[in-house]
């Protein structure tokens, strides 16, 4: 039997009663099109949202919050910044070079649809293992994606991750941040106001590539390669030099107030532009479907509305603004187009016509009320139940196993460089980054967006995220990515001003799917509270499975944060031969998530709960450090434990150390939150130790700097070489080698 329509869009038959309630008569094609879009998991968060809006979004520095394009923040000086993370993993999947340059051309969007210049970016990416052909395909056609788009916009890449693990084995995620720059009075929202006026479509011509899109790929799993195969139209293809001259279009048009209210076409592309921009302002819109420039020939309406080609933009602008719209547009060689105009009453209306010369009398071919596209989208409670073996779990401590018999090649697997994958992007571009990857947070100097003058301070971004720990606690592993986000923000001298994260999990349909995603949120938002960081935006990805199981739940963010004086450049994670090392914080540890017991199979035990108190006097107190010049490196402590903090720098800096008060495997590897390794010069030492004293934050001499071997008396002696060898080489001969189409 042939399966209804409205199923095979992906929408079910609650929805389609939904969709008859809502118009009072069943709908047609294009309007069920228009709806299982608008609907999917990715542009409606229908899964999600009763649990997002436990998040703290306010503070005294939000301008914008959730629900826009793109948080903005107030920085002072009449500066504010726009902020904005995303997920392209199902469209990375099956196309990794598109999908990751869409997904950068994407969020390069949502930044300066806000009135903000776009000056970096950002890649936490997760890829399956090394050891997996298909995983190194996907990894190298994301690298190549994402500075291939990157690149050739101008926007540097100045930081992000790599973590490979066989748990997004065939599904990576392609997470990309992206920071903006404006003057307070550029700000713009992306909502249509003024009965009357003019919908204006800037940019790309409209094609059969990505019809659907993320808005369908990210609302259903998959995982075989004739599924892949057969989604492959639904991977949009970018155009990162068209997207360049739409950028410089929209501000100028932006500077010359030539726009009421501005929105990108990204996910459910045209639909999802006229609906959203006519729900936020309370008004309706009629669209011409036939002006809008079409790619190819014999598309239907249908086509037309959902496809998800790149660089658009949907402008709402006064008739009397028109001329001068067309003529910025032109001189950027930008196309523009009239495709609607802005109507009271409420609804969106898909007209047989080419433009309002030909609207009176036209064929209607779709007429459904804006706000049930965005705002009315369904709100699902889904059941919810942690793993029924939860108990045993967290009763099975990795720390009761045997110790390890080699330490040192234990250590000597968890080093891996990630430098050659920041290598293949431009991270100098706008010649602002003061602290470029490599290091615990990048650094940019805050230039005034008017007149290009420095301010003499500096804003600081980190991305971090943590599978391991939340698989085993993701409340409380989520707790400590903030943690780890904020030691990281301290190492550079800066402080926390606002966070967006992308929460990546598996199947919503799955009850301990759903118990992750709302642990994890609470984990985050409980953290957030206590820090003072508001939550100013983010995304959903579900539906991340690997081989027909979900991946391990993934919240990843994105912290910003200020370094009020910016004078000199921070330390850096090197060792300097003759500096003291210690260990700043007490944190407690467990080997439970830790990336040794993932090595050896270990996932349960229990997490130890942050203690915000001392996270917060900690990282106070190593930004004071690094301000007042105190240190000579420092190195926030996470992954991989103390051992592998030390080795890390080590191996940067080409200088060895020998370390005492480390006693074991536990001491070595286990992982908590609030802790960084400092080394201090010598004439350095008493005063960093009565610094610590004065705050009450615990402080540890553990040995010092140099030699060409990393040294714990009876625990470990590994040759600097080798480590140097082991860091260095591992990414470089499994990705460097191999071929990639994009």
């Amino acid at each position: 039997m042939t399966e209804p329509l409205h199923r095979s869009l992906g929408l079910t038959d609650g929805e389609l009663d939904d969709i008859v309630r809502i118009l009072g008569r069943g709908p047609n094609h294009l309007e069920l099109a228009m709806y299982s879009v608008m609907w999917s998991e990715h542009c409606s968060y229908k899964s999600s949202r009763i649990h997002l809006r436990r998040f703290p979004t306010d503070g005294p520095d939000v301008m914008v919050g959730p629900g826009e394009n793109a948080g903005v923040i107030d920085v002072g000086d009449g500066i504010a910044v726009a902020m904005r993370i995303e997920s392209h993993n199902h469209p990375s999947a099956i196309e990794p070079y598109q999908g990751a340059a869409t997904g950068v051309g994407g969020i390069l969007r949502d930044i300066f649809t806000m009135g903000a210049r776009p000056i970096a970016l950002m890649d936490p990416l997760r890829f399956g293992p090394l050891d997996d052909p298909r995983s190194r395909w996907i990894a190298e056609g994301v690298v190549s994606g994402v500075s291939g788009y990157g690149n050739s916009v101008g926007v540097p890449t100045v930081g992000g991750e790599a973590v490979f693990d066989s748990t997004y084995q065939d599904n990576p995620l392609v997470n990309v941040f992206c920071l903006g720059i404006l003057p307070h009075e550029r700000l713009v929202l992306g909502q249509a106001t003024g009965e009357g006026n003019l919908a204006v479509l800037l940019g790309s011509t409209t094609g059969r590539d990505g019809i659907g899109g993320v808005s369908v790929l990210a609302s259903a799993g998959f995982s075989d390669a004739e599924a892949d195969a057969a989604k492959r139209p639904s991977v949009q293809v970018g155009d990162p030099f068209e997207e360049k001259r739409l950028i410089e279009a929209c501000l100028e048009l932006l500077d010359a107030r030539l726009v009421v209210g501005i929105q990108d076409l990204g996910g459910a592309g045209l639909t999802c532009a006229t609906s959203e921009t006519a729900s936020r302002g309370g008004v309706g819109m009629d669209v011409y479907v036939w002006a809008v420039p079409r790619r190819e020939e014999g598309m239907e309406p249908f086509e037309v509305m959902t496809s998800e080609s790149q660089e658009r933009m949907l402008a709402i602008v006064e008739p009397d603004s028109l001329d001068r719209v067309l003529e910025i547009c032109r001189r950027w060689e930008v196309r523009a187009s009239v495709i609607g105009t802005v109507t009271e009453g409420g609804a969106l209306r898909i007209l047989d016509a080419t433009g309002p010369h030909d609207a009176a009398g036209a064929t209607v071919f779709a007429d459904v009320p804006a706000a049930s596209l965005h705002e009315d989208a369904p709100l699902y409670d889904r059941p919810l139940a942690p793993p029924a073996d939860l108990a045993a779990r967290r009763a099975d401590d990795p720390a009761a196993q045997l110790a390890p018999d080699d330490l040192g090649a234990a250590l000597l697997d968890m080093l891996c460089d990630n430098t050659w994958i920041s290598s293949q992007y431009d991270s100098q571009l706008f010649l602002n980054t003061v602290v470029g990857p490599g290091g615990d947070a990048t650094v940019l100097r805050l230039k005034d967006p008017a007149t290009g003058a420095d301010t003499g301070r500096g804003l600081a971004l980190t991305a971090d995220g943590n599978h391991r720990w939340c698989a085993v606690d993701p409340r409380r592993g989520a707790s400590a990515v903030m943690a780890e986000a904020v030691m990281n923000l301290a190492t550079v001298g800066a402080r926390p001003l606002a966070m967006v994260n992308c929460l990546n999990f598996g199947n919503p349909e799955h009850p301990e799917v759903m118990w992750q995603l709302s642990e994890a949120i609470d984990g985050l938002a409980d953290a957030c509270r206590a820090l003072g960081i508001p939550v100013v935006g983010g995304n959903v990805s579900l539906y991340n499975e690997s081989r027909g199981a979900d991946i391990d739940p993934t919240p990843v963010v994105a912290v910003l944060g200020m370094v009020d004086t910016l004078v000199r450049r921070p330390p850096g994670i090197g060792l300097v031969d003759g500096g003291r090392l210690l260990v700043l914080g007490d944190g407690p540890t467990s080997l439970a998530g830790s990336l040794w017991a993932w090595r050896q199979g270990l996932r349960g035990g229990e997490l130890p709960e942050l203690d915000v108190a001392s996270l917060q006097a900690t990282a106070g107190v190593l930004r004071s450090l690094v301000l007042n010049d105190l240190v000579q490196a420092a190195h926030d402590v996470s992954s991989g434990g103390l051992g592998l903090a030390l080795a890390e720098m080590a191996v940067v800096s080409g200088v060895g150390w020998s370390v005492a008060r480390i006693h074991d495997h536990q001491g070595l590897f286990g992982e908590g939150s609030g802790r960084a390794v400092l080394c201090v010069a010598p004439e350095h030492l008493a005063e960093v130790e009565e610094r610590c004293e004065a705050a009450g934050v615990a402080v540890a001499r553990i040995g010092e700097a140099g030699g060409s071997a990393l040294k714990i008396k009876d625990l470990l002696d590994v040759d600097l070489a080798a480590a140097t060898s082991a860091w260095r080489d591992r990414l470089p001969a499994a990705l460097g080698g191999g071929t990639t189409q994009g």
